[in-house]
């Protein structure tokens, strides 16, 4: 197994890395919407955090080498069903043609308060010998 960092100014409290990699394939931890350029949560409103999130899982993407089309599975929480259509829009516009697998997961709060919380599963392509 390989964990995999991101470059960040937030400090990270809790006991995971942003993603692992096992067998081939990418497990990205669940991404809240924080700007990891200064370390602040985005606390605008729900499309803000839904892009910030989305973000934040190309980033972990990008850190172990492989890239948004090749998402195979995505958990999305968040704390009102009531917001899952504009959620759905902006996942929408973020994969574009590709449509990973997907469970929407509602939920009371989450943590700091924010609206969105997005996990991801991720094929790492073969590398050249």
């Amino acid at each position: 197994m390989k964990a995999v960092y991101i470059e960040t100014k937030a400090v990270n409290k809790g006991h995971y890395v942003p993603g692992m990699i096992s067998g081939g394939v990418l497990y990205v931890s669940g991404q809240l919407p924080m700007n990891h350029e200064t370390g602040i949560m985005e606390n605008g409103d729900l499309a803000a955090q839904a892009r910030m999130a989305l973000h934040n899982v190309d980033l972990v993407l990008r850190a172990a080498g492989t890239t948004k089309d090749r998402v195979a599975m995505c958990r999305v929480y968040i704390p009102d069903m009531a917001l899952w259509d504009e959620v759905n829009d902006i996942y929408a516009e973020f994969f574009g043609d590709h449509k990973p697998a997907r469970v929407v997961v509602p939920t009371r709060n989450l943590h700091h308060g924010v609206l969105i919380e997005i996990e991801a599963t991720a094929e790492i392509p073969e590398q050249d010998s």
